[in-house]
């Protein structure tokens, strides 16, 4: 959970925009919603993958915290699918 201010880097936008997913939904996942995936490693910051709800539609944020600017960067958002997810959207589906 994060209480930065969210920044949308330009692709986040993009993909927000042909997935009909508004910044108050983003919003509402990164504030409410469950940590399910860690990247540690990425660069220039450590990111996760945040699962939520917009009512009955679940949602992945990939968020990074730049701490030193106090922001919350959104890099990406989707509607996990179910064919690559198992139920509840928490884990992926091993192949």
């Amino acid at each position: 959970m994060s209480h930065y201010p969210l920044v949308f880097r330009v692709h986040a936008i993009q993909r927000m925009f042909q997935r009909r997913i508004s910044k108050d939904e983003v919003r509402q996942v990164v504030v409410t919603g469950e940590t399910v995936e860690s990247y540690p490693t990425d660069k220039p910051f450590p990111s996760r993958l945040i699962l939520g709800w917009s009512g009955s539609r679940p949602l992945h944020v990939v968020a990074a915290d730049d701490v030193g600017a106090e922001e919350t960067i959104i890099i990406t958002v989707y509607q996990p699918d179910a064919e690559e997810w198992e139920q509840g959207f928490t884990r992926r589906k091993r192949r």
